[in-house]
C-alpha cells in the first residue's frame, strides 16, 4: 500500500455520457472511489484536466491566442475541482482545493507547505488550473505537484485499463502492456502523457500507474496493486 498518491483526472472523465459538461452522478462514483481509498489510510492529492469544458489546445487551433486559451482552458480545470469537492464533502471527506491561479473568493491559492499539511491531516488535496502557465499540460501539473507532495505514485485514470500500442477502440490488433519503462514510453511514442511529465516522473522516480476510471471500484484497487492496470517505472 503506498502512503501518498496523486490521482490525475482528464476533464472528460467528469462527463459520463454526455457529450458535454459535468455528470452528477459520474462525479459522485469518483468522489466514493477516492474516499474508500482515504478511508484506508492512503494521503490522495488530485489533478483534473478541463476538457469537458474548454481545451486550450482546440481554442488555439480555432484562431485564438494560445495562452489565453491555455488560462481559460486552467478556469475551466477550477470549476471541475469546485464539483469534486463538493461530491467529497457531500460524503464527509475533508477536502481542499488549491489553484495554481489566485481566486480566493471560492478555493485556497497554491502554497505548497499548505497542501501538504492538508494531505498529513487527511484531506483530499485537488489542485486546480494546471501549473498556472500557458503551454503546460495538466499532465504536467500532475506530475509536477506529485514531485512536490513527495508522492510514491501517479494514478492516471483513463478511458481504458492500460497502456496500448494504439488506441483499442480504433485499432483491434492493438497491443496492452503490463508494464513499461519511461523510456519505452519516450521512445515508442505512447500517448500517456506528454513527453514533459513523463521525463519529469522519471528524474524524480515516481511510478506512473494507468486504469481505467469508468470501473467502480478501481482506483482502491491499483493502489493495492490489483486489477487490469499499466505500471511505468524505471523498470527492474
Amino acid at each position: 500500500m503506498y502512503a501518498r498518491v496523486l490521482l490525475k483526472l482528464s476533464g472528460e472523465a467528469l462527463m459520463g455520457e454526455q457529450p458535454y459538461g459535468i455528470d452528477v452522478r459520474t462525479v459522485d462514483r469518483i468522489a466514493a472511489d477516492i474516499r474508500d481509498v482515504v478511508a484506508r489510510g492512503v494521503q490522495v492529492a488530485v489533478v483534473i484536466g478541463g476538457g469537458n469544458i474548454f481545451r486550450g489546445i482546440e481554442g488555439a487551433g480555432g484562431g485564438m491566442e494560445r495562452a489565453t486559451a491555455d488560462y481559460m482552458g486552467m478556469l475551466a480545470t477550477v470549476i471541475n475541482a469546485l464539483a469534486l469537492q463538493g461530491a467529497l464533502e457531500k460524503l464527509g471527506v475533508y477536502t481542499r482545493v488549491q489553484s495554481a491561479i489566485p481566486m480566493t473568493t471560492v478555493c485556497e491559492p497554491y502554497i505548497r507547505r499548505r497542501a501538504i499539511r492538508h494531505l498529513e491531516k487527511g484531506r483530499v488535496v485537488i489542485f486546480a488550473a494546471g501549473t498556472g502557465n500557458p503551454f503546460f499540460t495538466t499532465d504536467t501539473a500532475a506530475t509536477l505537484r506529485a514531485a512536490e507532495m513527495g508522492c510514491d505514485l501517479i494514478c492516471k485514470g483513463t478511458q481504458v485499463d492500460g497502456v496500448y500500442s494504439a488506441d483499442p477502440h480504433r485499432d483491434k490488433t492493438a497491443k496492452r502492456f503490463d508494464r513499461l519503462s519511461f523510456g519505452d514510453v519516450l521512445v515508442k511514442d505512447l500517448k500517456v502523457m506528454d513527453a514533459t511529465a513523463v521525463a519529469l516522473a522519471r528524474e524524480n522516480k515516481i511510478p506512473i500507474l494507468v486504469f481505467s476510471i469508468h470501473n467502480s471500484g478501481a482506483f482502491a484497487d491499483v493502489v493495492r496493486g490489483k486489477g487490469q492496470f499499466t505500471l511505468i517505472d524505471n523498470g527492474s
